[in-house]
């Protein structure tokens, strides 16, 4: 395992569970088993192929390890990347590593800091050999049901992010709907609305969970920020739909709203308004 961050160092943690043997390389010295990627596959046995699995942030991290193992590895062996790699990218990984007739998988993986006791959910990409030969590390991770081939290299990472841009739309539904019911002259318990919300209803689920927690320890959410990051997903999502012409009107406007969350006054707004006041005289506020 390279990478023994959040999500690697939990993963390697529950394969150690399910009876594999791990060895894990981290820049970090202090969370690695080994010192080097040399070490690292060094250590792994020849027979029946050695397999590196990568947890790295996407893009020039991955890259470079990627590059890395195609010259450490040896033809046969097979190299799994979990992380959440641009589809585009993922499949010139598998292109580098044929060449060193190194095997590619890629696997989204979905269950966050939660999936070391919970399981996760892991949706691959590549050949149905390969799959296979993964196949019990798979099933020592996920959860029931939680793993699907899911097609050819690349396939992975791209139903990954088509999750993740439907994750988007659900935050943003959630949290639009928090506060409607917070502006309500009704004085709605919100904590008890999202709390029932829970049983029964067709909007349950697992993020709703994760909400009415949040709302029952800090129901006006005051020790938080409005200010929402993105890991790209939603940018890639919404840029495949609009090269595939589908539409994803509320995938792409949940990705807008975290832009508008890191605006502390939006220029767009102080446009309107001047323009308001300009054209009809209805004043700004200074």
């Amino acid at each position: 395992m390279i990478g023994l961050g959040k999500m690697g160092a939990n993963m390697a943690e529950r394969l150690r569970r399910g009876g594999h043997e791990v060895v894990g390389y981290d820049t970090s010295p202090e969370a690695r088993d080994v010192d080097s990627l040399e070490e690292l596959v060094a250590a792994l046995a020849d027979e029946p192929r050695r397999i590196v699995w990568v947890m790295v942030p996407a893009g020039a991290a991955t890259d470079a390890t990627i590059e890395a193992l195609g010259d450490q590895l040896a033809s046969g062996d097979l190299v799994v990347d979990g992380g959440n790699s641009n589809v585009r990218d993922s499949q010139g990984h598998a292109a580098l590593l044929a060449t060193h007739g190194v095997a590619f998988v890629d696997a989204g993986v979905s269950g966050g800091v939660w999936g070391l006791d919970a399981g996760y959910c892991i949706m691959a990409g590549g050949e149905a050999s390969d799959i296979a030969d993964l196949r019990p590390a798979f099933d020592a991770l996920v959860t029931d049901g939680g793993f699907a081939h899911v097609g050819p290299a690349g396939a992975g990472h791209f139903t990954k992010m088509v999750h993740n841009g439907v994750e988007y739309a659900l935050m943003q539904a959630y949290g639009e709907g928090y506060e409607l019911l917070a502006a309500s002259e009704l004085d709605i318990d919100v904590g008890a609305s999202l709390e029932v919300w829970r049983h029964g209803s067709v909007v349950r689920s697992w993020l709703l969970d994760l909400l009415a927690d949040a709302v029952a320890d800090d129901p006006q959410l005051t020790e938080v920020r409005g200010y929402a990051e993105d890991s790209g997903e939603g940018r890639w999502t919404v840029q495949e739909a609009i090269d595939l012409s589908v539409p994803t009107p509320t995938i792409a406007a949940a990705l807008f709203a975290r832009f508008s969350s890191r605006q502390e006054d939006s220029p767009t707004m102080q446009a309107v308004a001047v323009l308001r006041d300009r054209f009809g005289g209805h004043g700004v506020r200074s």
